[in-house]
């Protein structure tokens, strides 16, 4: 029963807690692969250091898909607690930036999208199992 993260589980893991700018910290050379130190291709997952709930790469390397449909005010519209994402929409979140990204967007607050058919070596996933399972 693996799924995608909604946007807000998504959110919720990369900020750990609440910490940094990007997913784990402040010191993006540790957390991320971006356009500055990628060397302009995707890297193996676990080199650069992990947040505090031992995840990585969620800054930068490759974008990650969300189960969401995209929505401009999604956080402005949405409950505080679990928010739900539109139920319908042409484009889907990705979150996490990539590695031909600049710094500002493997930001943790940094949301994006695109449409569900496509398909780019900056863009992947991460799935979910639900606890118990």
């Amino acid at each position: 029963q693996f799924r995608l993260p909604a946007e807000a589980e998504w959110e919720y893991a990369c900020r750990a807690n609440g910490k940094g700018q990007y997913c784990g910290g402040d010191n993006i050379e540790d957390l991320a692969w971006y356009s500055d130190n990628s060397d302009r291709s995707t890297h193996p997952t676990g080199v650069k250091q992990a947040n505090d709930f031992d995840l990585h790469d969620m800054s930068g390397n490759v974008w990650e898909w969300c189960q969401d449909w995209y929505g401009n005010d999604y956080y402005s519209v949405s409950t505080r607690d679990n928010p739900q994402g539109p139920s319908s929409g042409s484009d889907r979140v990705i979150r996490g930036g990539s590695w031909n990204n600049d710094d500002k967007y493997v930001r943790s607050a940094f949301r994006g999208s695109d449409l569900p058919t496509s398909h780019y070596d900056f863009l992947g996933f991460r799935l979910v199992l639900p606890s118990g399972q």
